[in-house]
């Protein structure tokens, strides 16, 4: 985890999976810096992500995305995969719900294969038929 003694909203912790770790774990170190990502100033960590992170977006092709960005991204794939909200609004250091409502946007597909699995149960239960029976055949429609 990383321990971030001052943020927006204080001191917090932002907990790493094991594919951020190593992605971290593989920035070059500098011996006179104990810093993951140094600054221009030696010993110093950086301070302005501006210049990398335009270099970082023309190498991906992103030219409009910004950082803020990936914590929609993030928490939006945490929503895709069927994580709670107050766990999102955990990892991303929210004390609000309704903050990380703002943030954690469904891809249509989940909503698409959502809408098909609420719709099948109630055309079983409408059927008398529940479990894994059948789903009775919609009637066309001109």
């Amino acid at each position: 985890m990383l321990l971030l003694p001052d943020s927006k909203t204080g001191a917090k912790r932002v907990y790493l999976g094991p594919t951020a770790q190593a992605v971290l774990r593989g920035i070059e170190r500098r011996a006179d810096n104990p810093y993951v990502i140094v600054g221009e100033v030696p010993g110093r960590h950086a301070i302005n992500l501006q210049k990398p992170w335009r270099r970082i977006r023309r190498r991906a092709g992103l030219p409009e995305i910004r950082i803020h960005d990936l914590r929609h991204s993030f928490a939006s794939a945490a929503v895709g995969l069927g994580t709670s909200l107050p766990m999102i609004g955990k990892l991303l250091g929210h004390s609000q719900v309704q903050t990380t409502a703002r943030y954690a946007h469904l891809a249509d597909d989940p909503v698409r294969a959502a809408a098909a699995r609420v719709s099948d149960e109630l055309a079983r239960a409408l059927a008398g038929n529940f479990g894994n029976e059948p789903v009775p055949k919609a009637r066309q429609t001109a």
